[in-house]
């Protein structure tokens, strides 16, 4: 089940520890993809406030907002950016993404094949796609008080085999929010503390999120491929080039007792 459009922006946008995992978070996705120079990036869920930095450096970003979540208007005071489409059935053409983001999307898709399909249509042939999904050991996944709460949350095993299931390639993966969940000020006002322990530990089981990225496989023949061999040629054309007579059927023997009686 989504989440409502206006509780997820009040959380990123109207609460410190929102505004906290909105840059950490930023931070995570700008260190996988530091250049998407002449692409078409798009997110899809509630990944609007991930796609800011990507706006400037981008051929084209596109937020796809579900149906079932809602949709706002994004960048606020800027030609809008986003769009709503249905979970399943995005109006993009076939291989039209360059670069995706999936954040609150899959955790609380119903039809998750389904969404994988739908992921695996619009990306074009070696595109890249990031899932930000709630680490199902971390404790955001066990509060309610932040959108990482809701839904069905995810190891990296889990989401590689997901992955690997619809014909995409997992490449690398990592993790962010090492910051407890909470809205006190001591955690908020240590933050970075939390998150450049947590990378330089690499304590992934006690991170809030996990980023798994992977790129769209595509199938080709190969150059040199195995060769069946013909062990007779066709004769579908032989007759053109060498006429043969048609055989004449032979008549069979009449049964001896009628040629008693004859005779």
């Amino acid at each position: 089940m989504h989440l409502d459009v206006v509780d997820l922006r009040a959380f990123y946008y109207r609460t410190k520890l929102g505004r906290v995992a909105q840059r950490v978070l930023q931070d995570a996705l700008v260190g996988l993809w530091p250049d998407t120079a002449h692409e078409t990036v798009a997110g899809f869920g509630f990944a609007a406030p991930l796609l800011r930095p990507f706006l400037a450096r981008s051929r084209r970003v596109i937020s796809l907002m579900p149906a079932q979540q809602g949709v706002m208007a994004w960048p606020q005071g800027e030609p809008n950016h986003s769009v709503l489409v249905e979970e399943t059935n995005w109006p993009l053409q076939a291989g039209f993404v360059d670069r995706l983001i999936v954040a609150h999307g899959l955790e609380t898709c119903e039809r998750a094949d389904a969404l994988m399909a739908e992921v695996h249509r619009v990306l074009a042939p070696g595109g890249h796609v990031i899932f930000i999904v709630p680490n199902r050991a971390g404790m955001w996944a066990r509060r309610d008080a932040t959108p990482f709460g809701f839904g069905r949350p995810y190891s990296t095993g889990q989401v590689e085999s997901l992955l690997r299931k619809h014909r995409f390639m997992p490449e690398r993966h990592t993790a962010a929010l090492y910051v407890p969940p909470s809205h006190k000020r001591f955690w908020l006002r240590t933050d970075r503390v939390w998150e450049g322990l947590g990378r330089k530990l690499d304590a992934q089981m006690l991170a809030g999120a996990l980023l798994v990225e992977a790129h769209k496989q595509v199938y080709g023949m190969p150059r040199n491929g195995n060769k069946a061999p013909v062990t007779k040629p066709l004769e579908v054309l032989e007759g053109l080039a060498k006429p043969r007579p048609k055989p004449v059927a032979r008549r069979s023997a009449l049964p001896r007792k009628a040629e008693s009686r004859e005779a």
